[in-house]
């Protein structure tokens, strides 16, 4: 087997699913066919190579590779994986001169054929690799047919380039006649997301890029891990975040240039004025600034798009399929040649009344029109920040202040934009420099609202104090008035924030009175906004506050306010009366209103926990470790800030020790740790100290566990606990660790607060007194937590009568003891780790047998394939593509899934789907 193929990525991100797939074949007991599909660079052979990688030695790997010319040369791929193979010296020369012997019949040459593939990969489990099918000759392709009727345990990969088949190739007709006879996995690569760009760059790079720099690549690449690869090769040692703006490789260019060669006068008009025009060129102003009607640009951009030049991205829009194709060509052009381009697309769009401000400033700035393009920005700002787009309103905003870098009104709308976007540290600076160019009081005002809130999201709760104090004189000079009005309602939520219901409360009071005086409904929302949220956090205001907050939500839709609906509904959504359907109805409208406001935490951060804890309500541990690490995967390698962020990180690591991951628990722990480096927020908070409590208890590391506590201890007495389950989970882990129960009564103790449901207590105060032998009254306070009803959640309910059973064993009411178990099992059948462990070792005392699971028997293998790709989380849309079925047809298989497993979503699926991966 070659280690590697020359032009190939060593780095491999954003595959994880298609390996899994390709994995899973491997194990099989029966011959399996995979065919890759993906344009040049994408990864397919970095896929399969990764794959092989990971198999043991003594797997056999025929692994054979056509090439652009070997439509000439017969059995070429056959040929070539001889020649890489291992075993080779073992194979008769006799079949091999058969092989390659043109006075010989095709099925002798075949059957030859057929038997060194059988020798070469007997016995055992084996891989037979035929790359790019594309430019295989006609003998190679049907010897691949042919390998799929050999029995064994064979997995047969092929890998080809759509784009490159066409109906005369003989793999078109191949690859309709395999879907007709057999089970095939197809896997279509994509271009890399923003994320795995991001983790590409991570990977290659040994530290997580500025989003700015993953988006301004990810761009410019496509997303194409081949260009992605050359750049940094020619980016050298250089800073990453200079690469954005270096020129493109010479190799790269011209390869791409090439392309253009065959062109005729007009076609080259058609792309030069596409490459100045934008990434999206929109058919009218091509024409108007190619001068052609609109007959000849048809016929033009059919030919480039025949030609795989230009693709057709919407109605009347087209753009290269490549991206670099536009900047090589762009370098040739002469600077009059782009800025004539420019001018011309600029008086279109003036002349039409163009409402694309984007555009319109794009092509003023590249004409040399500044204030054109500082007036364009203004409108621009206010229409993309209100229909949610504020990347594109920060953009905006910043080629402004390149004119006018002082500019009150574009610092101020750049850095809302900024904070919008998640882009932190930009908001911050832009929002320091709009508070020294402020003027009036007024002004400064606006601008230390956005520096409170600013501060909290960084992580400095000592900062958002400062900000909000600083804040506080600055209104003492002003009149009652709107600035003064939006402040009241900052102050409230700078104190919400910091856990101090009381000022909370009566700062947003007054934000609700100026707010109702004045006429102003942005500001008296979000006085009922911060007051229900600051009253929901404690067990006496929890109804008021519920029902401050569906009014807002209410009124804020009404209104259009909808970041104020959106942040009424992630605080409300799971204090909401009915279930879990009612709760994520909810969650999919605040992720709505985030999603219109352009607000990027609540709109997916937010989104993704929310689901997560929805599935933690719902007893599903598998479902909510799915959840986090699908919004893990988007959010990962993205560096939005300069301290980083992990905003699930605490949750993620508490679910993984929950599921006994401590691996994985320890690495994203260590992550926490790494990132955190505002120093009041470490000594305060608990969160991070418990969660190293925690797994040190469950590697059995007592004496660092002991220190630890003393930690975790010092920072409770500042600042509280962080959960309801805070001490219940605490104290499991210490328990297990082997701790005294008189080192862990400080725990159950730090629970003595308004915060937490009484079921809390007594579950905390239960486990303490079973350890301390006090086993009925142990007994009581278990039986008091799981009594209906109740706010522990199903796992914690299930260990409570898990509680119920081992107090009742040790009484002697065997009988009863069982019945606990039997009320614990259903709460805990989705859950797993140290408290299933439990159960089964209670199981096992009084001689109980494990319910019979459902398994996945009853579904076709189609379908269990169709299950896999939902775990990935393809939309019916995208399992049609990848299986070449209709998306009825999908849709028909998604919902026998559903009936089949007695599942009710496709989270659930994606759940099930990793409960019965294999351990590797």
């Amino acid at each position: 087997m070659r280690a590697s193929r020359s032009g190939m990525s060593q780095v491999m991100v954003g595959r994880d699913d298609e390996l899994r797939r390709l994995r899973r074949l491997v194990d099989g007991s029966e011959p399996s066919i995979a065919m890759l599909g993906g344009e040049p660079g994408i990864g397919k052979s970095r896929l399969v190579h990764e794959l092989i990688a990971g198999l043991p030695e003594t797997v056999p790997v025929l692994d054979g590779q056509a090439d652009p010319g070997a439509l000439s040369r017969p059995f070429e791929v056959l040929l070539d994986a001889i020649d890489s193979s291992r075993r080779a010296e073992l194979l008769d020369p006799e079949l091999l001169r058969v092989v390659t012997d043109a006075s010989r019949s095709m099925i002798d040459r075949i059957q030859a054929g057929l038997e060194i593939v059988r020798l070469l990969t007997t016995p055992g489990p084996s891989i037979v690799l035929f790359e790019d099918l594309h430019w295989a000759d006609s003998e190679s392709v049907a010897l691949f047919e042919r390998i799929a009727e050999l029995p064994g345990e064979r997995l047969l990969i092929g890998t080809y380039r759509p784009d490159e088949v066409t109906r005369r190739h003989p793999l078109a007709d191949l690859l309709t006649r395999l879907e007709r006879r057999y089970t095939i996995t197809n896997v279509r690569l994509e271009r890399l997301s923003l994320a795995d760009t991001s983790m590409f760059l991570k990977s290659a790079t040994g530290r997580p890029p500025a989003y700015r720099t993953a988006l301004s690549l990810h761009n410019r690449t496509g997303g194409n891990p081949f260009f992605l690869e050359e750049l940094l090769k020619a980016n050298g040692d250089a800073d990453l975040d200079t690469l954005c703006d270096r020129p493109l490789p010479w190799n790269i260019a011209e390869a791409l240039r090439r392309q253009l060669d065959d062109l005729d006068t007009g076609e080259k008009r058609i792309v030069e004025a596409s490459a100045v025009l934008g990434r999206k060129v929109p058919f009218d102003l091509l024409a108007a600034v190619t001068g052609f009607d609109e007959n000849e640009l048809i016929d033009g951009l059919r030919d480039l798009v025949r030609r795989g030049l230009m693709v057709e991205t919407g109605d009347d829009e087209f753009s290269f399929r490549h991206a670099l194709t536009r900047e090589a060509i762009v370098d040739e052009l002469l600077a009059r040649q782009r800025r004539r381009l420019h001018e011309l697309a600029l008086e279109t769009l003036l002349s039409t009344g163009s409402k694309d401000y984007a555009l319109v400033a794009h092509h003023a700035r590249g004409a040399g029109r500044y204030l054109d393009m500082v007036e364009a920005a203004r409108r621009g700002l206010v229409v993309y920040l209100a229909m949610g787009s504020p990347y594109q309103a920060l953009q905006l905003a910043e080629m402004g202040l390149d004119e006018l870098p002082d500019d009150v009104e574009l610092l101020s709308c750049g850095a809302r934009a900024a904070w919008l976007a998640g882009l932190l540290d930009d908001a911050q600076e832009l929002g320091r420099r709009w508070l020294d160019a402020a003027g009036t009081r007024e002004e400064r005002a606006d601008a230390l609202r956005l520096l409170v809130r600013l501060s909290w999201e960084v992580g400095s709760s000592g900062s958002m104090q400062e900000r909000a104090a600083q804040l506080r004189r600055e209104i003492a000079h002003l009149d009652d008035g709107p600035a003064k009005a939006h402040a009241y309602a900052a102050i409230a939520q700078a104190y919400m924030l910091h856990d101090d219901t009381e000022r909370a409360v009566a700062w947003a009071d007054m934000a609700i009175a100026l707010g109702e005086e004045l006429g102003l409904p942005a500001v008296w929302l979000a006085g009922k906004v911060e007051k229900g949220s600051a009253l929901v956090n404690v067990a006496a205001g929890v109804e008021e506050g519920v029902k401050l907050l569906n009014e807002a939500a209410q009124e804020a839709e009404e209104a259009g306010e909808w970041l104020l609906a959106a942040r009424s509904l992630n605080n409300l959504y799971s204090l909401l009366p009915g279930g879990p359907a009612d709760w994520a109805a909810a969650l999919e409208r605040m992720r709505t209103f985030a999603e219109r406001a352009g607000f990027e935490s609540l709109a997916v951060a937010a989104y993704f926990q929310g689901r997560a804890r929805l599935a933690v309500q719902e007893g599903n541990l598998g479902a909510a470790l799915a959840e986090l690490e699908a919004a893990r995967r988007r959010d990962r390698g993205l560096l939005r800030t300069r301290n980083g962020s992990d905003y699930h990180g605490v949750l993620f690591a508490g679910l993984l020790l929950e599921a006994g991951e401590l691996d994985k628990a320890d690495t994203v722990i260590r992550g926490l740790i790494e990132q955190s480096t505002d120093a009041y927020t470490m000594l305060t908070q608990t969160s991070v100290p418990g969660l190293q409590f925690h797994l040190a208890c469950r590697l059995g590391r007592a004496d660092l566990a002991r220190e630890l506590l003393r930690t975790v201890l010092d920072a409770v007495r500042v600042t509280g606990v962080t959960g309801r389950d805070f001490a219940h989970d605490l104290i499991s882990a210490g328990l297990a660790a082997g701790l005294a129960v008189d080192e862990l009564r400080p725990i159950a103790a730090a629970i003595d607060d308004p915060l937490f449901d009484d079921a809390y207590r007594w579950l905390a105060d239960a486990q303490i007194a079973e350890a301390a032998g006090d086993t009925t009254e142990a007994l009581r306070l278990y039986r008091r937590a799981v009594a209906e009803p109740t706010m522990l959640l199903p796992a914690q309910r299930g260990t409570g009568h898990l509680g119920v059973a081992r107090c009742l064993l040790a009484l002697g009411d065997l009988e009863a003891a069982r019945t606990s178990v039997r009320t614990a099992e259903p709460l805990l059948t989705r859950w797993a780790g140290w408290r299933v462990a439990e159960l089964t070792g209670l199981r096992g005392r009084l001689g109980l047998s494990a319910p019979t699971a459902a398994g996945d028997q009853s579904l076709t293998p189609r379908e269990r394939e169709v299950a896999v790709l939902l775990a990935e989380g393809l939309t019916n849309a995208e399992l049609a593509r990848r299986l070449y079925i209709s998306p009825r047809t999908a849709a028909v298989h998604v919902s026998n899934i559903l009936s089949k497993l007695n599942l009710e979503s496709r989270t659930q699926i994606a759940a099930w789907v990793k409960s019965r991966e294999p351990a590797r």
